[in-house]
């Protein structure tokens, strides 16, 4: 099936009320159409997602946001003039359109416009918004490729599109605009001096508050296997005592460039719980501005989960 092809199915599919797996260049994405409650359940009930956890919605360019936020602001137009398409997800004053289903119950909505021609392609021909939260079981690690979402989803989805694995490789960072100052929510690929020269002012990064956003539980983007995160001294002597208690332990090495240790991240963690592993052993990398979406996966991984 060539891309147009698949493009008409997967408008089809959406518009009769199901749900399709899209990629983007962060990760692939579970999407349904905004303005059918039946399909946005769908979601919610495929994620085992709680419907209190706002849901992010696309759509193929700035413009076509009208009604789905309040209004298209100069900080929001700001944003989609420098990153957008791409991996940036903004936090605005919800619109009309956009019910509260989507938000979780919240009057704030997530808005992003992803930048993988397959998705923008989709979008576009489907004329309104899709609400698409990562293509993955609520909590566990994101797919960033097809293969991901048919061993997590299988048949739960009406509609697989492979398009090839995501550049990115963790979701987008999340900018939140309703405030005095623009805080980053969500460490992602694009950084915080990043946003601040856009926008022309300070940006801060912001943990917790009365926004909820996606991906800010504790536990989150976890594998089955345990992850034991040390300074790098000490990773494999630990690596050595877990494996001494019956474990298979792997230690988990990243490059040393933010992009690439980024895109391989999650395929790496998918991969070492295809082989069995009970734990993973990893080093943070350097506290840097280009490493807080590792960072951050990685601290979110690690915690104690409920």
């Amino acid at each position: 099936m060539n891309g147009d092809d698949v493009v008409v199915r997967a408008v089809a599919v959406l518009r009769a009320g199901g749900v399709v797996a899209i990629p983007t260049e962060t990760v692939y994405g579970l999407a349904a159409d905004v303005a059918n409650p039946a399909a946005v359940a769908r979601v919610y009930a495929i994620k085992g997602r709680p419907a209190d956890h706002p849901l992010i919605v696309h759509a193929h360019e700035v413009s076509a946001l009208e009604g789905y936020v309040a209004a298209i602001t100069p900080e929001l137009r700001a944003l989609a003039a420098r990153f957008w398409p791409g991996p940036l997800t903004a936090i605005v004053a919800r619109g009309p359109r956009t019910p509260r289903t989507v938000t979780g119950g919240q009057e704030t909505v997530a808005v992003r416009v992803p930048e993988h021609p397959l998705a923008r392609a989709i979008l576009t021909a489907f004329g309104g918004a899709l609400a698409a939260p990562s293509a993955n079981r609520f909590g566990q690690i994101s797919p960033t490729s097809a293969a991901h979402v048919r061993a997590d989803l299988g048949d739960e989805v009406d509609l697989i599109v492979d398009g090839g694995p995501a550049r990115v490789g963790v979701e987008s960072t999340i900018v939140d605009l309703t405030g005095a100052v623009p805080a980053v929510l969500r460490a992602g690929a694009i950084t915080p001096s990043q946003l601040g020269e856009a926008l022309g002012t300070s940006v801060v990064t912001r943990v917790g508050g009365t926004v909820r956003a996606p991906g800010m539980l504790r536990s989150h983007y976890a594998p089955r296997a345990r992850v034991v995160l040390i300074d790098a001294a000490g990773r494999e002597d630990e690596a050595r005592r877990l494996a001494a208690g019956g474990r298979r332990v792997a230690v988990l090495t990243l490059s040393d460039d933010p992009a690439t240790a980024a895109r391989s991240l999650y395929a790496t963690l998918r991969a070492l719980d295809s082989d069995g592993y009970d734990a993973v052993v990893a080093t943070l990398p350097a506290d840097t501005e280009q490493n807080a979406a590792v960072r951050d996966r990685l601290t979110r991984a690690a915690a104690p989960r409920c």
